[in-house]
């Protein structure tokens, strides 16, 4: 952000590119595609951003460092493993909902990400799911919750939360705080009445 708390171009330039990642894919985006989009030359994007690689690793990288910073924060907090469980939902939701071609792009165009990079983040993605599974999996120890399989556990929350990229809107029938909380029960009271 500039002084007067207005986005720099390259912030612009990165949060059009998502969009456009999105919608496009990274393949299907071209560095024209983008100076279009935010009303510039091609070149004189080059004086705020380097290539296309940039912008997707930029975009890669921020979203996993909000995953774990997030992880790292709820694994130290005093809190049942229920409640670390619900609050790392709720970020995934509000992550979706306020960053959401960011996160898509994160979730999806990853794998275009250069060698030595594509590795980096591959491996912050492991110990991100590593980190989430294990508190699931000493919720079970706990006996806080259903003796399942973590792994399983993990990826049915995490595919669970995915689709809200497919679906969700501003302005539908259910606010993003309504969609939380019907995630959260289903994903950990499930749909019968007990």
């Amino acid at each position: 952000m500039t002084k007067n708390g207005k986005p720099t171009k390259r912030q612009i330039i990165l949060e059009e590119a998502a969009k456009l990642f999105k919608d496009k894919g990274y393949g299907g985006t071209s560095m024209r595609d983008i100076a279009g989009q935010v009303g510039m030359e091609a070149a004189s994007m080059y004086n705020h951003i380097k290539s296309k690689d940039e912008i997707l690793d930029n975009i890669c990288f921020r979203i996993s460092d909000v995953y774990i910073s997030h992880l790292q924060e709820i694994e130290q907090q005093p809190l049942s493993f229920g409640e670390k469980i619900r609050a790392l939902i709720r970020m995934h939701i509000q992550l979706m909902v306020e960053d959401g071609p960011a996160v898509s792009v994160a979730n999806h165009d990853w794998k275009y990400l250069p060698a030595a990079r594509l590795n980096d983040f591959t491996e912050a993605r492991r110990r991100y799911e590593k980190g989430f599974a294990a508190l699931i999996a000493a919720g079970i120890a706990a006996g806080e919750f259903q003796p399942v399989n973590s792994t399983v556990a993990l990826f049915t929350i995490l595919s669970s939360v995915r689709w809200i990229e497919l679906w969700f809107k501003p302005g539908r029938s259910l606010s993003a705080e309504e969609l939380e909380e019907h995630i959260i029960t289903m994903l950990l009271n499930g749909l019968e009445k007990k």
